[in-house]
């Protein structure tokens, strides 16, 4: 019989790319389980990280979704550089951990989906005036 991975609070909410305080507010909302362990810290098991990381657009903050194909990976060090061809002229470029980028396997030709989430946005130049 084999037990399932159970993840600390803070190890769950790295594991989804949320803060630690939106894993305990899902908590307190019932849109994650999270059981607690002898010393009631909250603890979430693999299966239902991987329940939410699957779980469509109305489960996650970040709603921008651009399905594409990785175009390019060049890392350096600790960083990884990854280029993603979503549509037409339109390319999404992410730097991330090279742990991350090992773990996901990426590699130039792969699919990959870029989940963009901003809370602001500045553009400079172009000459336009709304």
């Amino acid at each position: 019989m084999t037990i399932p991975r159970a993840y600390t609070a803070g190890e769950a909410a790295r594991a989804l790319g949320i803060s630690l305080d939106t894993l305990r507010r899902w908590d307190r909302q019932g849109r994650i389980t999270v059981t607690r362990d002898a010393a009631n810290r909250r603890v979430v098991s693999a299966d239902e990280i991987a329940r939410v990381r699957g779980a469509g657009d109305g489960d996650l903050s970040a709603r921008n979704r651009f399905g594409g194909t990785i175009r390019d990976v060049r890392s350096d060090g600790l960083m990884t550089q990854v280029e993603i061809d979503v549509a037409g002229p339109i390319r999404v470029v992410a730097v991330i951990t090279a742990d991350a980028a090992a773990e996901l396997d990426l590699r130039a030709g792969a699919p990959a989906t870029a989940v963009v989430k901003a809370t602001s946005v500045m553009v400079a130049g172009g000459g336009h005036t709304p």
